[in-house]
């Protein structure tokens, strides 16, 4: 499987868990020593720190989340993703709207997100 088989496989497992509610599944897409740097916030590091801030995110209103890929690079054993994300509310409204970069890793299970960054395409409040 190559690694833009592999990245969006994930992504469709990724989304499917998050519009499930599912804060600890989506994690467990991100490797152990993960880091993803959200917009207008500190990094965060570690599955168990994403499972937070995505549990936060849910909390807040967010109820799923589209991933539209632009790019693969494969590099091996990492790949790199550039992409836009989508997020609604329940309501089905655009929560926010923006752009995103992951560095993927190739574990024995398959492709997990590494390094994650969103910037918002949304003007600041």
């Amino acid at each position: 499987m190559s690694a833009t088989e592999g990245i969006n496989e994930t992504n469709k497992l990724f989304m499917d868990a998050f519009s499930a509610g599912d804060a600890e599944k989506v994690a467990g897409f991100y490797t152990a020593n993960c880091r993803f740097l959200p917009d207008n916030s500190d990094p965060v590091d570690g599955r168990a720190n994403v499972q937070g801030l995505l549990q936060s995110m849910m909390d807040r209103g967010v109820s799923s989340v589209e991933l539209i890929t632009w790019e693969v690079e494969d590099c091996g054993d990492t790949a790199v993703e550039v992409g836009r994300v989508v997020m609604r509310g329940d309501d089905d409204e655009i929560v926010d709207d923006g752009k995103f970069i992951v560095i993927w890793k190739k574990e024995s299970d398959g492709w997990r997100l590494h390094r994650d960054i969103v910037n918002s395409n949304l003007p600041s409040p």
